[in-house]
């Protein structure tokens, strides 16, 4: 049976549980679930499904269960597994210190960036069909990569650091 990840936005543990939205899950007739970190990652196994299916299965045992909604994302373990070997910072020379996110899109972007995009020390270095990579330097101007990314792309999204891909890859 396939295994996916469904990468929540706007989770954290203030405004959802992870046992309680293990259990929205599982209630959704998913197996094998297990939350990652408490931001938002739920990777769970499923009946090969289009992508779509699964995002709107997992947003109504959300909304049934907790009474609340989150935009979610789905993508296979497969495919980041797939993502992280390919390494699209690499080719960017990228500084050690900097931080590497990946943003998650809904749906396929109507038009093409040139990229790179850079603002305030932050990068938007590459994209793939439904994936944004940016880099940046932590700066006292906060999160300066959102607000890039949000522009560009608009807010049905969700990001990761490198490593939680990392992590919920491995789950």
């Amino acid at each position: 049976m396939p295994r996916y990840v469904a990468l929540l936005r706007g989770v954290s543990p203030m405004n959802a549980r992870m046992p309680e939205l293990k259990r929205c899950f599982e209630g959704a007739g998913f197996t094998r679930v297990k939350t990652v970190l408490a931001s938002g990652n739920v990777v769970f196994d499923a009946r090969q499904a289009a992508e779509a299916t699964l995002q709107r299965r997992a947003e109504a045992a959300m909304q049934a269960g907790l009474e609340r909604g989150f935009l979610t994302i789905v993508r296979s373990v497969d495919f980041l597994q797939d993502l992280l070997a390919e390494d699209p910072y690499q080719r960017f020379g990228v500084p050690a210190q900097a931080k590497r996110v990946v943003t998650f899109l809904r749906t396929t972007p109507a038009t093409r960036l040139a990229l790179p995009i850079e603002r305030d020390g932050a990068r938007i270095l590459a994209m793939t069909e439904r994936e944004v990579f940016t880099a940046y330097l932590p700066s006292d101007k906060g999160p300066v990569f959102m607000s890039l990314i949000e522009k560009a792309f608009g807010t049905d999204i969700t990001t990761r650091t490198w490593d939680t891909v990392r992590k919920c890859a491995a789950a």
